[in-house]
């Protein structure tokens, strides 16, 4: 299965694996599974971190692209195709840009998307695939 990780999630499985639930460990560490990290949301962490919003532990925002790939995650950068389609998301559950941009990658690209934001489930009417977990 393929599976997109919220930004959260990506911030836990480098820096504070705790936070992890059971579940999402084994999706993460099943080779079998397909693991995609979007730069959007490296983008969103580091201007986070930039207004103060986000500290991180034992590292900066650049860290993040070579700690995903070291252990295994897929970096997918921002295609255009998804990008000029953005439009086509009509349900407004969210104002934040990168949430919304998550959610329509994995619409569009028929990924599953982990994440413990409870409106993101409200974008199943929309297409969504989400693993709901904590």
């Amino acid at each position: 299965m393929t599976y997109l990780l919220d930004t959260h999630y990506i911030i836990w499985a480098i820096t504070d694996t705790e936070q992890l639930s059971k579940s999402v460990k084994e999706i993460l560490t099943n080779p079998e599974n397909r693991i995609i990290v979007s730069t959007i949301s490296f983008w969103e962490i580091a201007l986070k971190s930039s207004i103060g919003k986000l500290h991180i532990r034992g590292g900066s925002p650049e860290d993040f692209p070579d700690a995903c790939a070291s252990v295994g995650f897929e970096i997918q950068p921002l295609p255009a195709k998804d990008s000029s389609t953005f439009h086509h998301l009509k349900a407004t559950h969210h104002k934040d840009p990168f949430d919304r941009m998550l959610i329509w990658l994995a619409i569009r690209n028929n990924y599953t998307l982990i994440s413990v934001d409870k409106d993101i489930k409200k974008y199943k009417s929309e297409g969504l695939k989400v693993l709901e977990v904590r």
